[in-house]
């Protein structure tokens, strides 16, 4: 058999092969292409998420008000009720649970931004371009070593049991998501605090990186903060 018979039979069997790839393809993707339909489909599950977390948390709260309500009504008949809320009530700043103000520090931490020439720096990987969880953790971090005496994120109180996660290329905190920039105010002495985030080693890297590739980090005193109180 000559070199043009193999050469017309190696080309049939390309076909062949490229033709039930085609059609496999177009099964498995319902006549879709794939990567744009999953990246749409995700996107719809994130968005319906997020609006079955807005409506739930809405009627969290209409029944939050409802028990309060009942609770206060019924301590004026009931010693006990009076009691419990009385103890409530008497924690409940130090549980970050009611709104403060006061002198404190806001701490900013955003994406790199594109160069004048509308690209990134050559050098850049796509993980140093964006703000991390550990970044985030570092300022809160510093925040309470700083003597803070309320903390925000967001617009929301950040207390003890807050875990800020990283989730693609947002933050999720509290059942919700962010994405940047990610402002973080803290209420205290806005000396001690700055000087906590001076020495804290995980911002003295990012601001290497912020030198570096272009990430944002801004951090503001002020003499009078708001920081809201935690309603998880």
């Amino acid at each position: 058999m000559n070199r043009s018979i193999w050469w017309r039979i190696a080309v049939l069997g390309v076909c062949v092969v490229a033709g039930l790839l085609v059609s496999t393809t177009g099964v498995a993707s319902h006549g879709s292409e794939l990567r744009a339909g999953d990246s749409t489909r995700l996107s719809d599950l994130v968005r319906n998420a997020q609006a079955k977390t807005d409506a739930a948390a809405s009627s969290r709260d209409q029944l939050a008000a409802e028990v309060d309500l009942l609770q206060e009504s019924a301590a004026v008949t009931d010693d006990s009720v009076a009691q419990v809320l009385a103890d409530t009530k008497a924690v409940a700043t130090d549980a970050g649970l009611t709104p403060m103000t006061g002198p404190g520090v806001t701490v900013t931490l955003t994406d790199a931004s594109r160069n004048a020439d509308g690209k990134y720096p050559v050098d850049a990987a796509p993980d140093d371009l964006v703000v991390h969880q550990r970044d985030v953790q570092s300022v809160l971090n510093a925040f309470w070593v700083g003597g803070a005496e309320a903390i925000s994120m967001q617009d929301q109180r950040i207390v003890n049991t807050s875990a800020p996660r990283c989730v693609g290329n947002t933050l999720l905190l509290h059942g919700r998501t962010y994405s940047p920039p990610y402002v973080m105010s803290a209420i205290g002495d806005p000396t001690r605090l700055a000087a906590a985030l001076a020495n804290e080693p995980g911002i003295q890297v990012y601001k290497q990186y912020a030198t570096r590739f272009g990430l944002g980090y801004s951090e503001t005193a002020s003499t009078r903060l708001s920081v809201p109180g935690y309603a998880g």
